[in-house]
């Protein structure tokens, strides 16, 4: 993921969004990549998937995200026991009326954090799936409409495998970006328990505060989709797409909504930068994030040792670029 950048003219809007990276890392260092990742996920109104081992900072990272929008935020600890109703939301039985009503769920919420989401079984993972698609939640014939702007950003981590479930396909490809939390590098850490040992309290997120208002993160969003694409980088993406299909090491290759997906996160990541068309340069820095989780590889390939990442990477230096 691109660390933060500046283009040759950012707006007061640019700017505005901009700042929420600085607030952020009052309380996370050393992963601003991730949290450019999470702003370019808002603003292409997709929904991301932070993948980290433990301690790494996943949920205080989208806990400062949060606060330093000034969003409505829910939190859902994923378990093995957690129902569908216990996120969408359920008909309850009213005594006094003799009637069902619906008690919404924590989706109903602007920033939904789904804390460890592969412990949970698929039925319950599936609950997301119309939200996060079609921003709408339906029971008893009735489709309620979730708050704007809505992202749900999930965590997971890679290495523990006994009581989790691995995410479908589908809910996968709901997915924008699939962000993985590195260890910090050895001088972040040490300001990581610099502040600790000063007094950092990461549960009260101290200083974090909200510099932006949802009005302006939905004009941000509107312009982000505006941002000009030309025909060659429209035709560029297609071409890294059927390339993929083409890999030798790959089974499933990126599919037309991936494509999309690419388009939608690089229009964001132009316009954050102050750019005012996607030049091949923001399609090549997406690829990896936005399809590093939509691709399968055939079990050959993943006995070798090959990697979604390096299959990518590899289409991308074969594949022609548009001047």
């Amino acid at each position: 993921m691109p660390a933060a950048a500046s283009g040759p003219a950012q707006n007061e809007s640019q700017r505005a969004i901009a700042r929420v990276r600085d607030e952020v890392a009052k309380a996370v260092v050393g992963q601003d990549g991730a949290v450019t990742g999470l702003l370019i996920t808002l603003l292409a109104r997709g929904h991301a998937l932070l993948e980290g081992v433990p301690g790494v900072a996943k949920t205080l990272m989208v806990r400062a995200f949060s606060r330093a929008l000034g969003l409505d935020t829910k939190r859902v600890q994923f378990t093995p026991d957690l129902m569908p109703g216990d996120v969408s939301g359920s008909l309850i039985y009213d005594a006094r009326s003799g009637e069902f009503e619906f008690r919404e769920g924590p989706v109903f919420t602007n920033v939904l954090l789904a804390d460890e989401i592969n412990r949970t079984p698929p039925k319950t993972q599936s609950a997301l799936l119309e939200a996060m698609e079609e921003r709408q939640v339906s029971a008893d014939g009735v489709t309620r409409a979730l708050p704007d702007p809505f992202i749900v950003c999930a965590t997971q981590n890679p290495i523990e495998h006994e009581g989790t479930y691995t995410l479908p396909e589908a809910q996968l490809d709901r997915f924008l970006l699939k962000l993985v939390i590195d260890l910090p590098e050895r001088d972040a850490e040490v300001t990581v328990l610099r502040r600790h040992a000063d007094g950092f309290r990461p549960r009260e997120l101290d200083g974090v505060e909200s510099v932006v208002t949802a009005d302006e993160i939905l004009r941000a969003q509107r312009a982000a989709a505006a941002v000009t694409v030309t025909d060659d980088v429209l035709a560029y993406v297609v071409d890294l797409a059927r390339a993929t299909r083409q890999s030798p090491s790959v089974q499933v290759g990126a599919s037309p909504r991936a494509s999309t997906g690419l388009l939608a996160a690089a229009k964001a990541w132009a316009w954050l930068s102050g750019y005012p068309a996607v030049t091949p340069d923001h399609v090549q820095a997406m690829i990896v994030p936005v399809w590093r989780h939509r691709i399968q590889l055939r079990p050959d390939a993943e006995i070798e040792g090959v990697s979604v990442d390096a299959v990518l990477n590899s289409v991308l230096q074969q594949t022609r670029v548009p001047i």
